[in-house]
């Protein structure tokens, strides 16, 4: 028996066993994985800093910096540089890293979607992904519901609305708005 005719059925089973493995998943994030998934945008000197962990984001509002980020010059829909805050396990990167992956579109929001944007000394809250790159991308929404002096800070919040809701105050957005910052 020559040495390669041994190998052919060994590369056989090792070639099926790869496919099955690359079938069974492709490496891509989900939201299931995420669920229920956070986003926070910080829009200052031409930057979008943008949090996926609330305590980073938080740190980020307190010093103005994070200890570790992933910089796309020019990534923004205005030519902005977007600034990814990483936490120290994310530093590595040897796992997808939910708020780039959401941002380059390999992740699709998730139902339970909750992201914050700070804007011009406004708060924007949304429960809906894609009203949130509107607004990133417009500058302002569509539809609003605003409280002024709401936020943390005394800051004015603005609870971005869908055609679907406009005419309902959103309540379960604002308990959330409120929840998330009830240590503030």
């Amino acid at each position: 028996m020559r040495v390669h005719e041994f190998f052919k059925p060994l590369l056989l089973i090792v070639g099926l066993s790869l496919l099955a493995t690359a079938c069974a998943g492709t490496g891509e994030p989900s939201s299931a994985d995420h669920e229920p998934m956070t986003l926070f945008e910080v829009h200052h000197d031409g930057r979008i800093h943008i949090f996926y962990d609330r305590k980073l984001y938080a740190d980020f509002l307190q010093l103005g910096e994070t200890p570790f980020r992933l910089t796309r010059i020019g990534a923004g829909p205005h030519g902005e540089t977007v600034v990814f805050g990483l936490t120290k396990q994310d530093k590595k990167m040897k796992r997808p890293i939910p708020a780039i992956a959401l941002f380059d579109g390999k992740l699709k929001a998730p139902e339970n979607f909750y992201g914050e944007m700070v804007r011009e000394g406004r708060i924007y809250v949304f429960d809906n992904y894609a009203q949130m790159q509107t607004v990133r991308s417009l500058g302002e929404p569509t539809y609003r519901y605003t409280q002024i002096g709401a936020g943390p800070r005394g800051e004015t919040v603005v609870f971005v609305l869908t055609k679907a809701n406009k005419k309902h105050r959103p309540d379960a957005l604002i308990a959330r708005f409120k929840a998330m910052h009830a240590d503030s």
